[in-house]
């Protein structure tokens, strides 16, 4: 099936009039044309989808744009705000890539080590031929989506990484997966001798300038919480789980999303260490198909049509392995890249893209898990209209 971005009058209209006015859509004058672009795209996909709440947040040239619609919770009635909490899933990751490419900045780790170097009890197991590289992106051998049922805690963790057995040679297949991810971070934490929700929560994030985001949310901030909504409308919230912090725990507001965006877009405010971990989260390992996968982050060259981008976010690119060609060497991110992430928990859903040749980032933010093709469809469009 091909899909068409298709521009809806409105966001040609607003597109229209400013380019009339002889103005960015980014310039203060189109604020209300942006908002007219984005209430276009995002009120039908919240009525088909029926979606109670969602914040948009939207970096143009370095200017921030918030939109935000319906409610962060249908028992109380509470609007969604630019301080709203979400969960934001598999977005997470790019925060522990993050984490994990700052240790190696640091000088805890290298992306080639072993992984069974960082957590000596893996030694003997298929861990010492399976490097942090690999686990960082999903090519450790088959490791699966989830963490079967019997892992609860640190014991039964620890034995079903000792006797999994991959499908596959170590760097040949690329299969979507928490546990791999998610021990990656675990690792990334270990190198650096501190618990990973203790080193994201004072160290990583407070260094993004993330005051608002949380692998915990605080009592101070519940009421700040989102509920989330199932697909049959149930209100549900995250719970916990095996490397849960590491692969899908974060909570976090569309401001402070945003401002994640940014520091990947124009990073040089940062510290160095910190400056070089971006770098190497956007940097292009392999590629399957028209996607390039980075750490935490999956690269499109740009423009990119929307049939490409669907296909990097779809059903079969989360849950069937396939096979990858390296760039040899590694990639330092090219001018003409997107990079985007979509992020689930059962109640809510997350998407965020941006174009550093454009100087755009698009953040979209629900309190329900939504099809990641809606979510695509409308930043494609929105991004469009950015663009055009």
């Amino acid at each position: 099936m091909h899909y068409k971005t298709r521009l809806k009058p409105g966001i040609l209209l607003a597109v229209t009039l400013c380019i009339a006015a002889g103005q960015s859509i980014a310039s203060p004058l189109c604020e209300a044309q942006l908002e007219s672009t984005v209430s276009t795209a995002i009120q039908p996909l919240m009525q088909q989808q029926a979606i109670p709440g969602m914040a948009v947040a939207i970096s143009v040239n370095g200017k921030q744009h918030y939109f935000n619609y319906g409610e962060a919770s249908k028992h109380s009635g509470q609007p969604v705000s630019a301080e709203t909490l979400f969960e934001i899933g598999s977005v997470s990751k790019t925060f522990t890539a993050t984490l994990a490419a700052y240790a190696e900045a640091s000088g805890k780790l290298s992306l080639s080590d072993p992984a069974s170097k960082h957590w000596p009890e893996l030694k003997g197991s298929a861990f010492d031929g399976i490097t942090l590289l690999n686990l960082g992106t999903y090519s450790a051998g088959g490791l699966p989506l989830q963490f079967p049922e019997q892992v609860k805690d640190q014991a039964s963790l620890l034995g079903y990484y000792r006797h999994w057995k991959a499908d596959y040679a170590p760097g040949t297949h690329r299969l979507y997966s928490n546990p791999s991810l998610g021990l990656f971070g675990y690792l990334a934490a270990k190198s650096m001798d501190t618990p990973f929700a203790e080193l994201m929560q004072k160290q990583l994030l407070p260094q993004l300038g993330l005051l608002h985001t949380y692998v915990q949310v605080p009592a101070t901030q519940m009421g700040h919480y989102a509920q989330g909504y199932d697909k049959d409308n149930q209100a549900v919230r995250v719970g916990p789980g095996p490397l849960d912090a590491e692969a899908y725990g974060l909570k976090t507001t569309s401001a402070d999303l945003l401002r994640f965006v940014e520091a990947n877009l124009q990073p040089q405010s940062l510290s160095a260490p910190l400056q070089r971990a971006i770098a190497t989260t956007q940097t292009g390992y392999y590629r399957v198909g028209e996607m390039t996968q980075g750490l935490g982050w999956e690269q499109y060259r740009y423009p990119v049509s929307l049939d490409q981008l669907l296909a990097g976010n779809s059903t079969a690119m989360t849950l069937e392995p396939q096979r990858v060609t390296w760039l040899k060497p590694a990639r330092p991110l090219q001018d003409d890249m997107l990079l985007n992430k979509t992020g689930s928990t059962n109640g809510f859903g997350a998407y965020v893209l941006f174009v550093p040749s454009k100087h755009i980032g698009i953040v979209l933010l629900a309190n329900k898990n939504y099809p990641n093709a809606e979510r695509v469809k409308v930043a494609h469009a929105i991004l469009t209209a950015l663009d055009h």
